[in-house]
């Protein structure tokens, strides 16, 4: 503390008459009073803190000293595993793709054409080869008809003349009375009539062919899918198509599959059809696999032939699961296959509870799961789920399941 020395100069006689003394005063500092009172308060603050500061150090070597044992159990982790074991997986390809005809017959007019009179079926009608659909106006070439008709009489009645007068030359020229030159002459009057005839006759022909391709008939039995055509409208041969038939009702499915599934099918596999919007599935067979592939997707058509049935509509969408050979092998959920850079993988639990790394190569993906065809023996107990947050050499703690349990 500062103290500041003032002193007094008193001029005096004491008492024995001695000149007078120099007293000093001492005056407090109130400032310096004040920079005391803060000093004590920064001391008692660090000595605050340094007693935390102890009781952290001693609360975490506490800690530090606790059985290692005990947090240890509690983290390792429990995951779930099977044995897979092996079995006969049926391989089943899926493939999307439209229902069509499998063999579509379009229908139009080939004659000269006309008014249509009448329209006698419908789409959704069956029909026979040959039967009428639709009926065009003829009433001026049954006209031609006739008068070509009468034309081939003409014909006839003047072939029967010629011959007449050749046999009755025949059998004057025994005698003497016409020349061998008349007979040729009336011969060839005779058989110039029978080629007239013959030429009448092929022309009523022709025109009762063209009549009759005025009508627009079924060119094979089948299913009617479409109808074009109404009563008075005027058809020739460029109106385009009039009607269209499935072929004795047969429809297809054109699945689209990659080039790879394309490889391990063949013409009269199984295959099952599901239009959408029901759950009622087709059975057909491949009759045709696509000889090409598109560029674009790297995909092919598989062509399933099916059986006409009211559910089957042409131009719906389905979708096709195909039989692709059997095979023996282990198979595992979707979730206890992994991969990375290096190819596929999974986790198996080995000696002493530890992860180890398996890789595998898969095969014939089914709706049981996927068939693994290289790198397990079907004994291994694999893990199921979770194998993303586990790396080789971890310890965990297996919990059996059954397979999808």
């Amino acid at each position: 503390m500062n103290y500041d020395a003032k002193i007094d100069t008193a001029t005096g006689m004491n008492a024995n008459g001695s000149a007078g003394t120099t007293h000093v005063t001492e005056v407090y500092d109130v400032a310096d009073e004040q920079d005391a009172r803060s000093g004590r308060r920064v001391w008692l603050i660090v000595g605050a803190a340094v007693i935390a500061m102890i009781a952290i150090w001693f609360i975490l070597h506490a800690r530090a000293d606790k059985p290692a044992g005990t947090d240890a159990v509690t983290q390792v982790p429990v995951v779930s595993v099977a044995t897979p074991g092996r079995a006969s997986i049926a391989g089943e390809i899926t493939g999307t793709g439209s229902i069509a005809a499998r063999r579509e017959m379009p229908v139009g007019s080939v004659g000269e054409g006309g008014q249509v009179v009448s329209v006698l079926v419908d789409a959704g009608d069956w029909v026979r080869k040959g039967q009428p659909l639709a009926v065009i106006d003829r009433s001026v070439q049954v006209e031609q008809a006739a008068s070509l008709a009468a034309q081939v009489d003409v014909a006839a009645a003047d072939a029967r003349l010629a011959q007449a007068n050749l046999d009755r030359a025949l059998r004057l020229v025994q005698r003497g009375f016409i020349s061998k030159a008349d007979i040729d002459r009336l011969t060839a009057t005779r058989d110039a009539a029978n080629a007239r005839v013959k030429v009448a006759r092929a022309q009523l022909g022709e025109t009762r062919a063209r009549n009759n391709r005025l009508n627009i008939v079924a060119p094979e039995a089948g299913l009617v899918l479409t109808r074009a055509v109404e009563p008075g409208q005027v058809v020739t041969g460029g109106s385009g198509v009039l009607f269209r038939i499935a072929k004795g009702g047969e429809m297809e499915m054109t699945a689209r599959l990659s080039e790879d599934d394309l490889s391990k099918l063949s013409v009269g596999v199984r295959a099952d059809v599901t239009p959408v919007g029901t759950d009622r599935a087709f059975a057909g067979q491949i009759w045709q696999l696509s000889p090409v592939v598109d560029q674009q997707d790297r995909q092919g058509v598989a062509r399933i032939a099916l059986n006409y049935a009211p559910g089957l509509r042409p131009g719906g969408f389905a979708t096709a699961r195909i039989a692709s050979g059997t095979l023996v092998a282990p198979r595992l959920p979707e979730s206890a296959i992994l991969s990375d850079d290096k190819g596929s993988f999974v986790y198996i639990v080995g000696k002493d509870s530890r992860v180890e790394r398996r890789a595998v190569r898969t095969g014939l993906v089914t709706a049981g799961g996927i068939a693994v065809v290289e790198g397990l023996n079907g004994t291994e107990q694999v893990v199921l789920r979770a194998g993303g947050f586990l790396n080789p050499g971890d310890k965990v703690k297996a919990r059996r399941v059954e397979q999808g349990g």
